[in-house]
C-alpha cells in the first residue's frame, strides 16, 4: 500500500518520479492498468457506494470509455460522512441530475498523475485550480505530505491512495465526497 501522500511529496520536492506501484491494492482488490476506471472500481470493496451512484447516474458507459479521465474516487466511508439518507435520496431517479453533478465534480478531463498535480501546485505558488468535468473548480494544495482538495463549498478531502492507473486514466482515492 502507498503511504499517504508520499508520491505527492516526492513529486513536489522534484526528487524524481512519483512512486509507481504495480497493481496497487484498493478495497482489497488489485487495480489493473489494463482495466477501465469502472472495471477496477467494481472490484474494490471500498467503492461499492460509488459504483452504485455511477450506475444510478448513468455514467458507467462514459467512465468506461476512452477518456482519459482523472477521478477522485470517494470511498464508502467518505459517502458515510454525508448526512443520513443523503445517498439513498441521491440515487433516486428524480435526483439523477444532482447526483450526476456531484459525481462529475470528482472528474477532471485528461490524466493528472500526482507528479502533474504537484507541478501545478508548485507553479501556482502552493495551490492549483483543477477544472472538473462538471464545470466548477477544485483547489489542490499540499498539507504537509498529503494532497488536499478543497471543493466549491469549502469542504476538504485528503488523497489517501494516489496514482491508481487505469486503461482510460488515473484514480486518486479520497476520504470525503466533494461538493460543487
Amino acid at each position: 500500500m502507498m503511504i499517504r501522500g508520499v508520491a505527492f511529496a516526492l513529486a513536489l520536492a522534484g526528487s524524481g518520479p512519483a512512486l509507481a506501484q504495480k497493481n496497487p491494492m484498493v478495497g482489497g482488490a488489485a487495480m489493473y492498468p489494463t482495466k477501465t476506471i469502472v472495471d477496477n472500481a467494481v472490484a474494490s470493496k471500498d467503492h461499492t457506494t460509488l459504483v452504485a451512484a455511477v450506475k444510478a447516474a448513468g455514467l458507467v458507459e462514459t467512465l468506461s470509455g476512452p477518456g482519459p479521465f482523472t477521478v477522485f474516487a470517494p470511498t464508502n466511508a467518505a459517502f458515510a460522512k454525508l448526512p443520513a439518507g443523503t445517498v439513498d435520496t441521491l440515487v433516486k431517479p428524480e435526483n439523477k441530475a444532482t447526483l450526476t453533478s456531484i459525481l462529475t465534480y470528482h472528474v477532471v478531463a485528461g490524466t493528472m498523475t500526482s507528479k502533474d498535480i504537484a507541478k501545478a501546485i508548485k507553479a501556482g505558488g502552493g495551490k492549483a485550480t483543477l477544472t472538473t468535468v462538471q464545470g466548477e473548480p477544485l483547489t489542490a494544495a499540499m498539507m504537509g505530505k498529503t494532497l488536499m482538495l478543497t471543493d466549491a463549498k469549502g469542504g476538504m478531502s485528503h488523497v489517501t491512495i494516489a496514482d491508481v492507473r487505469q486503461s482510460n486514466g488515473v484514480i486518486h482515492v479520497v476520504d470525503t465526497v466533494l461538493m460543487p
